[in-house]
């Protein structure tokens, strides 16, 4: 038996060795290939800029280490707001993104009040730039003078941003409803399932999952507009970078402030490509209804 499976076992013949041969070492020329011209293009940069007249004011200015890590602890101390801000408004706009995209493709006339609200909520505040959203929540609000309404400049500032994404959000769950085929409803339905429970149970489930990667982008995008709570007088790592540069008049606190974002930014941003593709690989291969 194992002489007969020893002859059953499949042998590369000569031209597919030679061909994977080949293809190895073309990706090993090509990397580097790319490998060679990106150090030449950096190089290049940087002989650029280092060479440029300015550059030493620039550096002292923008880049000098002393007040880097005099900046480090107290920005990384305004960051953990920015991090709660995430973690809250991010959770808040899904859930208010959902009901709103819902009441949007709401079926029947009796549903027309809910879908026009819905409708004039995503367009008012898709066109509304976030700054003057977070302008007018943060001063507009405290100046009604309403009896139990906050006047806390975080919650305000978080307010507006959900306010902004939600509708964003919206419209991203909106079209992942809409891109489940209407056969999969009729199913449903014939299957005896209610209204209710065809969109609970068929078209939200399939919706959610095609529409993953563009919330990523969302939330990315959130994550860097926690900054701007900053306006209204809370101390995240953006107004930490600007109190020391008012002091100092070095802006290399911003340039800390910065590349913190970028650091966090980069990780999600590149989980957000692997989704992507895990995505489009498993629908390509019909993984995905």
């Amino acid at each position: 038996m194992v002489k007969e499976a020893d002859a059953d076992a499949y042998t590369p013949s000569a031209r597919r060795l030679e061909r994977e041969r080949f293809k190895r070492t073309r990706a090993r020329r090509a990397t580097a290939v790319a490998a060679c011209s990106t150090l030449v293009t950096g190089a290049v940069l940087f002989l650029a800029v280092v060479n440029s007249p300015g550059w030493q004011r620039t550096r002292e200015t923008f880049l000098s280490g002393h007040y880097a890590r005099e900046a480090l602890p107290k920005v990384l101390d305004g960051l953990w707001l920015n991090l709660r801000l995430l973690v809250v408004c991010g959770a808040a706009v899904l859930v208010l993104g959902l009901l709103i995209a819902v009441a949007r493709t709401l079926r029947g006339p009796v549903f027309f009040p809910l879908r026009a609200l819905a409708t004039a909520y995503t367009d008012f505040f898709r066109g509304l730039p976030l700054v003057i959203c977070l302008l007018m929540v943060v001063f507009g609000v405290p100046a009604l003078r309403l009896q139990g309404v906050t006047t806390d400049p975080v919650l305000l500032g978080g307010t507006a941003l959900v306010l902004t994404y939600s509708a964003y959000v919206a419209e991203v769950f909106r079209a992942g409803i809409e891109s489940v085929h209407p056969s999969q409803r009729a199913a449903a339905r014939s299957l005896g399932l209610s209204a209710r429970q065809t969109l609970r149970h068929v078209i939200l489930p399939q919706a959610v999952r095609r529409v993953v990667p563009p919330l990523l982008n969302d939330l990315v995008s959130l994550q860097k507009d926690t900054g701007l709570v900053s306006i209204a007088g809370a101390v995240d790592a953006v107004y930490a970078a600007q109190i020391l540069s008012s002091k100092s008049f070095n802006y290399t606190p911003y340039v800390v402030a910065g590349l913190i974002f970028v650091a966090l930014t980069i990780p999600m941003t590149r989980f957000t490509d692997w989704v992507t593709a895990r995505t489009d690989r498993r629908r390509a291969q019909g993984g995905i209804v």
